[in-house]
């Protein structure tokens, strides 16, 4: 057996790089049981680098070729096609053209087979590569053959190719092409099939495109085609299409497009039987792969062949679970806001901080709710509670409720209280004197315990930090979980709750407690954007350091800006700043991401906009009329309540209601504040070992250390050892994540459940979401997706995937706000009710359906917008 080729019987699963991705799964598939695949053979990469190892001027040109960037178009383009022209001229070895023409004996040189590529870099788990080489069908006789052989060769360096390898980071040089010579079927009809929808990565429909003739027409776009679903071995959904082209194979050699008999384009492509056999062969090849697949079929005198099947790249994962019992799973990243991948160390960090249940997938954390949904006692505050921060992640809860068969397996815990132990992360329902100085209390003991931890890591290295940080972290649960805390932020949210039912029951009027929450006392979020107004009124009178800050490149703006008149003073309210809320950034919750105090000039472009948009003390004029329109608010409420009958009794419970709603909703953000200082403390600290790591020479650079969980990094600071290959892994997997959206609620299925809004009576046209921040505002709006980018105006509307305390310092400059995440009581909403802005917050794709400087209508009271 020549290793220069080989039959698709005689390939082995370990053959990638012989035979390329493509090759590799005809190989397997060619193996498995009562599966047709067209008979065939590979020119193996051998082949290729035989051609190529005495093409001089191919190599010079591949030297060029790696000097280029993704932007340098042209070239690339040029030295492509010169590569292409020296690849075709070269002459194919002659053992290659003595072992093709050996197997083409033995299958019949006399049929007709397609030439197809198959590069090494093609059909992997991360980067599919789908058509980026190229395929020949129908051709006959061993000259042909061997020239379409050249010509696939070649096509390993067309333009989209080689840009593509460059945007993944594949070395041009590393990458090699086997070519697959299989015989030709011509199909009466031909497709795809995926195993798992495409659209919805539900896992249990698979999903199947037909169309007549050559499934080239399909893949290139030129024709449409049938679209069935099945589930479970049933035709859940068919869509026929108008199929008015089809490609066929002509008798001579090539193939040709005819145009569908008009009484056939309607016609459903593939019988009902047909879809129910396809579908079951699709099952079994999913099972011999043991990952969903996206497959190409084609059907020739009643016989359905296979000619391809790669893992679906675009699937969402599962999260990780334990046995193989039915599980709901709701993401993490949209209750706080955070919907990016974290890296090893954030996410270790983070879960060790939780009492919830929680497994990772994607990059990301999710709350495995099976159990809280199972039992009636427990179900109901879990759908309030989630409503409140995402009614479209209820909405799919319910879903899920109502189909009844899929939770029904659990059992159900008798005794409640066990069932829903550490599930106060959820809610927690006490009842509270209304005392302000609780909050103060809560605060000041939460600020001791913080600068004990500063005091005693000092003193910490090596096992004894880690064993330090893990006892702390106890500690830290305590503050967040315990009791008072938790008590303290669920009375608000209740008195803000009973406000809004009962002032829209008595009064008719929607979302009073928008107003009521204005410049509330102790909220360290909304206080941090007004703090940065005043860093700027402490800039504004200085000219030149206004100047100098403009122009400032990198984070040794704070000492060189001393030297201009009022430097010095603006250094201090920086550094001020920073103080108390530099442990804070975008992303927060993940402890990899750079804070504020390891790269103040994040902070730069803020303060410039502060500067240009307001006048001089305008953060304390912002806070002291939002605390007056809260009090005529107030008075105007009670004066129309004893009005009514029961009046003085309404006006009293009101009036308790909003006191309750003035003193404690401000802390509903600050454990999370107190979670983030503790979270910088740890992270300085463990750099400090990354630090000794980097002089040791066990890991590259500081940052590496994000990529190894806390566990693991502990064990290498142990050892002083590490495998090179972990950290490129996982900085290519948080590549991957990257690409990945996150569900808001997904199955152990795979399936992942959107939920909807229910209204009636919008807008033709309008971007519905959840109404978090009662007005209307129409302005500019300005869709932003790192904060670093923002260049806001006075009056912009702020349009994002989501915001967490991090953007906070955003809201002063803006009228209203947008997020794709989000709900009644998540960070950006509390802010933006706290400001008076506007606000809707859960509006599906709203970062690609609204364009940054269109002006839109923002409908914070109903809960839409309005592109105008």
């Amino acid at each position: 057996m020549s290793s220069l080729v080989l039959g698709f019987q005689e390939m082995k699963k370990t053959q990638l790089l012989l035979v390329g991705g493509k090759g590799l799964h005809l190989g397997e598939l060619s193996k498995i049981q009562g599966i047709q695949v067209p008979e065939g053979f590979c020119v193996t990469t051998v082949g290729y680098q035989k051609m190529v190892e005495s093409n001089d001027m191919y190599h010079a040109l591949l030297d060029q070729l790696t000097t280029l960037k993704v932007q340098d178009r042209e070239q690339v383009g040029e030295i492509s096609r010169k590569i292409r022209e020296s690849i075709m001229e070269a002459e194919i070895p002659s053992d290659v053209v003595k072992a093709v023409t050996h197997y083409l004996s033995q299958f019949g040189e006399e049929h007709a087979y397609a030439v197809r590529s198959s590069a090494t870099a093609e059909d992997l788990p991360h980067a599919s590569f789908a058509g980026q080489q190229d395929t020949y069908l129908n051709i006959i006789g061993k000259e042909a053959i061997l020239r379409h052989i050249s010509k696939c060769w070649a096509s390993l360096f067309t333009d989209r190719a080689v840009i593509y390898r460059m945007q993944n980071g594949f070395d041009h040089s590393h990458v090699y092409l086997s070519v697959i010579v299989q015989k030709m079927v011509f199909p009466q009809a031909s497709g795809i099939l995926f195993t798992a929808d495409p659209i919805t990565s539900n896992r249990k429909l698979l999903s199947i495109d037909a169309s007549f003739g050559l499934g080239e027409a399909l893949v290139s776009g030129l024709v449409s085609a049938d679209c069935y679903k099945v589930q479970e071995a049933e035709i859940v959904d068919k869509r026929i299409a108008t199929k008015k082209l089809a490609i066929y194979g002509r008798k001579e050699g090539g193939t040709e497009t005819q145009q569908i008999d008009p009484d056939q384009q309607k016609t459903q492509t593939l019988a009902d039987e047909q879809i129910l056999q396809l579908a079951r062969i699709g099952r079994q090849i999913e099972a011999y792969f043991g990952s969903p697949q996206d497959i190409e079929w084609c059907l020739g005198d009643d016989t359905f062949y296979i000619v391809q099947s790669r893992p679906i790249t675009t699937l969402y994962p599962i999260p990780e679970a334990n046995d193989q019992e039915n599980h709901v799973y709701v993401s993490v990243g949209h209750q706080q806001m955070m919907t990016d991948p974290m890296k090893p160390l954030g996410l270790s960090l983070f879960l060790l901080t939780t009492s919830a249940p929680m497994s990772k997938a994607g990059g990301r954390l999710f709350v495995d709710v099976t159990k809280m949904l199972a039992s009636p006692d427990s179900r109901q505050t879990i759908l309030d509670t989630l409503g409140q921060s995402d009614p479209l992640i209820k909405d799919a809860l319910l879903t899920v409720i109502e189909r009844g068969d899929f939770i029904q397996s659990f059992k159900i815990e008798q005794n409640p209280d066990k069932s829903n132990k550490g599930m106060s992360f959820w809610g927690f329902q006490e009842q509270f004197e209304n005392d302000p100085t609780i909050v103060s209390d809560l605060i000041k003991r939460s600020q001791k315990s913080i600068e004990e931890v500063k005091y005693n890591i000092q003193t910490k290295s090596g096992s004894d930090l880690f064993d330090f940080i893990r006892e702390d972290i106890q500690q830290l649960k305590k503050i967040i979980f315990d009791p008072q805390n938790i008590g303290v932020i669920t009375a608000a949210m209740n008195a803000s709750k009973w406000i809004n039912e009962n002032m829209n029951m008595w009064l008719g009027e929607k979302n009073v407690a928008d107003t009521l929450t204005q410049s509330v006392a102790n909220n360290i979020t909304s206080e941090m954007g007004l703090a940065l107004m005043d860093v700027a009124d402490i800039v504004r009178p200085y000219p030149e350091v206004i100047d100098f800050l403009q122009h400032v490149k990198d984070d040794n703006f704070l000492n060189e800006m001393v030297q201009f008149e009022g430097g010095q003073e603006t250094q201090d309210a920086i550094y001020a700043y920073l103080t108390r809320y530099g442990m804070r950034c975008s992303g927060e919750i993940d402890i990899t991401k750079t804070r504020w105090s390891e790269k103040p000039i994040m902070l730069v472009p803020m303060i410039l906009g502060n500067i240009k948009n307001f006048e001089p003390n305008a953060g304390k004029r912002k806070f002291e009329q939002g605390q007056q329109e809260a009090l005529e608010k107030e008075q105007e409420l009670l004066a129309r309540l004893m009005q009514l009958p029961d009046g003085e009794q309404k006006a009293k419970k009101t009036k308790q209601m909003i006191d309750l709603i003035r003193n404690f909703i401000g802390y509903r953000e600050y454990p999370k504040y107190s979670m983030m200082n503790r979270y910088f403390v740890y992270k300085q600290a463990l750099l400090k070992e990354a630090e000794q790591l980097v002089q040791t020479k066990v890991i590259h650079e500081k940052d590496d250390i994000y990529y190894l969980t806390f566990e693991e990094l502990h064990e290498v600071v142990r050892t002083d050892k590490l495998d090179d290959q972990i950290i490129n892994k996982r900085k290519d997997e948080y590549k991957f994540f990257e690409k990945l959206t996150p569900p808001r609620v997904i199955t152990s299925d795979g399936e992942i459940i959107v939920g909807q809004y229910k209204r009636e009576n919008l807008p033709a046209n309008a971007l519905v979401g959840i109404p978090v921040s009662t007005g209307v505002i129409e302005g500019r709006a300005r869709v932003i997706l790192n904060m670093e980018d923002a260049d806001l105006e006075d009056g912009d509307i702020l349009v994002t995937a989501f915001t967490d305390p991090g953007w906070t310092p955003l809201f002063v400059s803006i009228k209203g706000l947008v997020t794709e995440v989000g709900g009644l009581m998540t960070h950006g909403a509390v802010i933006a009710r706290e400001y008076g802005l506007p606000a809707v917050v859960g509006v599906e794709k709203a970062t690609t359906l609204i364009k940054d400087g269109q002006r839109i209508r923002v409908h914070g009271t109903e809960g839409y917008i309005e592109i105008l």
